[in-house]
């Protein structure tokens, strides 16, 4: 398997070279050339355990590594870093919740970031090299990647995030990590000055190369595979419980990553039926799935601050394959959007969205409080207010979970992605319910740590210059 860049300017890598390059060097994102056809591998697949299941899905992808190798890095990644399981989906209600908080950081950022970080070493000892890798949060990505990363031969890490718009805890899993290797800046700006920084320096090649950068942000493909997995585990889990033949999957996203990894899990052959895309009042990609229109809008702060974006940077991805892989047609629309701030995809039927494989919608402050006081009022379960988003959504859209959307496939359960443990909320949860109940050892302990960060200005030299007087 090779891959290829969505504007069309690099030549074909094979997977270790993609994983090590990130950003691609013309600016675009890196793709698998062909996307596999897995339909005929379900029944197997659906029998597997997570471990054997990512083994399964990733070797179609990573041609170039030994399967002993793979394997390995697989069961470092997931044989005892995640509790009970890596991806549990449970009832609640009418619908099902797949958890993705289990890991380290209680992050579904976990799953791929501690993929990422056992790959980054792999990589880096088989060709010696050291790696500095730059990276942009909105909330979760940091600390799931300072924990893959921290302590690691070979690599450092710079990780920027906006200085007050991450929560409090968010800001000290990140900032208490001390390790020699792990450098946290506050750049007073939004996450979208945060990711525009990294993406020019990444865009840099001489500075780049002599840095010799890296990535962890979902622009690495890497992060974009490793999620794919949880999907297919979640639709057999979903079909073993319910008799059904397919499933629909609602995904809270910011920046388009993890529910491009759904849409390739079903462009692959999993049991899903419909992708159900909830933001906040960011609501930049609900707008595009419901219009076609693809229009910046101001970057509003949230109770769900990991999905405060506007540029979501891996619908780059997705518009690729919309324009029948035409990268200069790719090139044509992302110029169009940079000088412009919209773009315009053709919607498939009148009236509706330009994919008729999703459905949209946004949440608003009022619809995040009243979805995480409904789910603990009525079912003793609580949710992040990003999940809550996603909740609030299908709900909308399917009143009862199942059976009322009408349509051919409105009896198919419906799964609500989780995408961070409440007790990382404490302030939501407490304002939606009334009461102090999102607590978690691990984040209590937060409170007496030591911290270390360093504030940037809103500028792309000042994290430049950070990093030469750090790296030397």
């Amino acid at each position: 398997m090779n891959y290829v860049s969505t504007r069309g300017q690099v030549e074909p890598l094979e997977f270790q070279q993609a994983v090590m390059m990130g950003l691609a060097d013309d600016g675009g994102l890196l793709i698998p050339e062909h996307i596999p056809d897995v339909r005929d591998r379900l029944d197997a697949w659906g029998a597997l355990d997570y471990p054997a299941l990512a083994g399964a899905v990733l070797r179609l992808f990573t041609t170039d590594m030994p399967a002993d190798d793979l394997d390995r890095l697989i069961e470092a990644s997931y044989g005892e870093t995640f509790e009970p399981d890596v991806a549990p989906v449970v009832r609640v209600g009418e619908l099902f919740v797949l958890e993705l908080w289990h890991g380290p950081t209680m992050s579904f950022k976990d799953v791929a970031l501690q993929l990422l970080g056992n790959l980054f070493e792999y990589i880096l000892a088989r060709g010696g090299g050291r790696m500095n890798i730059l990276g942009a949060t909105s909330g979760d990505t940091g600390s799931a990647a300072i924990c893959g990363a921290r302590g690691r031969d070979g690599i450092d890490i710079f990780m920027m995030h906006p200085a007050g718009r991450v929560s409090p805890i968010q800001a000290r899993q990140m900032t208490t990590v001390l390790d020699d290797n792990v450098h946290n800046i506050a750049v007073e700006g939004s996450f979208d000055d945060c990711q525009r920084i990294m993406k020019t320096l990444a865009g840099d090649l001489d500075f780049k190369r002599r840095y010799a950068l890296g990535a962890v942000n979902s622009v690495n493909w890497a992060r974009v595979l490793a999620q794919i997995v949880y999907y297919f585990k979640a639709a057999f889990d979903v079909q073993r419980a319910t008799g059904a033949e397919r499933v629909r999957v609602c995904v809270p996203t910011g920046n388009f990553g993890n529910i491009l990894a759904a849409w390739y899990a079903v462009q692959m052959g999993a049991p899903i039926s419909r992708l159900i895309l909830a933001t906040n009042e960011n609501d930049i990609l609900a707008r595009f799935f419901n219009t076609g229109q693809y229009a910046l809008g101001s970057v509003h702060e949230t109770l769900a601050p990991a999905m405060d974006i506007q540029v979501a940077s891996n619908f780059e991805r997705y518009l690729y394959y919309k324009l029948d892989g035409d990268d200069r047609r790719l090139q044509a629309r992302m110029a169009e959007f940079s000088r412009t701030g919209s773009l315009m995809v053709e919607p498939e039927r009148p009236g509706g969205g330009p994919d008729p494989l999703f459905e949209a919608g946004a949440a608003t402050r009022d619809d995040i409080l009243a979805a995480i006081r409904r789910c603990h009022d009525q079912y003793g379960y609580l949710i992040d207010p990003h999940t809550a988003c996603g909740y609030s959504v299908v709900t909308s859209l399917v009143p009862a979970g199942v059976g009322e959307a009408g349509g051919p496939d409105d009896t198919e359960p419906t799964v609500v992605v989780a995408t961070a443990h409440p007790a990382k909320f404490p302030d939501a949860i407490r304002e939606a319910t009334g009461a102090d109940i999102a607590r978690h050892p691990q984040i209590d302990a937060l409170a007496d740590k030591p911290t270390r960060c360093v504030t940037l200005d809103n500028d792309i030299e000042a994290v430049r210059k950070f990093i030469i007087d750090t790296v030397g």
